[in-house]
């Protein structure tokens, strides 16, 4: 299948459009059509080669929305025409203990990432949802709910989940005390799936100056982290922490504000932490964490969510020719919401 995308040639070139290949349909795979792809700021850590040496040329995307154009002879759960979508995986081993639980992410063997990993079966480096079609193994396929706006939908595929998995795992129910780092494309879904699950949402940011967009979105306000005398007082003031700033940053003033048996998960910065104060984890029983992604099973249960509760992330339309420009957008990290691409915009481009 031949196609078109965006794709990075190395990490100091900008995106630029990029004619390649799909694999043929094998027994189980569907040819999906992409209708719009959200804009991750791990996309731009990876075509910056942040994270290590990148396949270039690479075209990124695993916020996927979009109407599958045909399938292979033994898929039995999608049909042409319908609406679904893909996350941050195309497939797993199947076979291991985290698979058999549904979470594929934590595949024994590795998980097969959208763009970047090399296909199981061929070798050949998976290309992500910058682009116009994609073909992706049957059971890493979502349905999108009936009535669910698709424009506003593919970010729920990275952003929501990466959220939603900690909320759910933590056991955030009513009247949970829940805090959010940052209210970036990762943050305000955070508090928009927590408000939903009835806890009360504080956000955390170095100022109070995005405060009216977090009450907007159902937080009781913002916790500065620079006002030392507020940081004092919401001592032990939370149950979970939800840390979703994507650079380096210091997490030991944010620990003494968990309560007893507390946990700060992060879910935004790949990489070193530094130093870790254990004075207030062993005092107080709290823990520091990690989350990635959720698996197969919870990313659809997170689409169901908010078409039950009308979330959406908040979403930039961008065309596909304006994405340098909102990787430096990124970039200065002042963004509380989430670029979104019209892929039908990539036919002018």
């Amino acid at each position: 299948m031949k196609t078109v995308g965006y794709a990075a040639h190395s990490s100091e070139a900008n995106m630029v459009p990029y004619h390649f290949e799909r694999r043929e349909l094998r027994s189980n795979d569907v040819a999906i059509e992409i209708l719009y792809s959200g804009v991750c700021h791990s996309d731009l850590h990876t075509v910056n080669g942040d994270w290590g040496p990148q396949p270039y040329p690479l075209v990124p995307g695993h916020e996927i929305v979009g109407v599958v154009q045909s399938v292979g002879a033994d898929v039995t759960q999608y049909k042409v025409g319908d609406q679904v979508a893909v996350g941050c995986m195309v497939d797993s081993c199947q076979e291991c203990d985290q698979c058999h639980n549904h979470e594929e992410q934590y595949c024994r063997e590795g998980m097969t990432g959208t763009y970047g990993f090399p296909d199981r079966i061929s070798g050949e480096t998976t290309q992500g949802g910058y682009s116009k079609h994609i073909v992706v193994r049957e059971e890493f396929v979502l349905r999108i709910p009936e009535g669910m706006d698709l424009s506003k939908s593919a970010p729920i595929l990275c952003a929501g989940i990466t959220t939603y998995s900690p909320l759910r795992t933590w056991g955030v129910k009513e009247g949970s005390r829940v805090g959010v780092i940052g209210l970036g494309g990762l943050g305000h879904m955070a508090v928009k799936l927590a408000v939903a699950m009835g806890a009360d949402v504080t956000v955390m940011s170095r100022s109070t100056k995005k405060e009216t967009e977090a009450k907007a979105l159902g937080a009781k306000g913002i916790l500065a982290s620079t006002d030392e005398e507020a940081m004092t007082a919401a001592a032990n003031a939370f149950d979970l922490i939800i840390d979703t700033v994507p650079t380096a940053h210091d997490i030991n003033a944010y620990t003494p504000l968990l309560d007893v048996d507390g946990s700060l998960v992060i879910v935004g910065q790949v990489g070193p932490t530094g130093e870790l104060n254990s004075m207030p984890m062993i005092f107080g029983r709290r823990r520091v964490a990690g989350s990635l992604i959720g698996g197969i099973a919870e990313t659809q249960e997170v689409l169901d969510f908010c078409a039950k509760h009308n979330i959406y992330p908040e979403c930039e339309m961008i065309q596909m020719d304006q994405i340098n420009e909102a990787f430096k957008r990124l970039e200065q990290g002042e963004m509380a919401h989430r670029f979104v691409i019209d892929m039908s915009s990539l036919d002018v481009a």
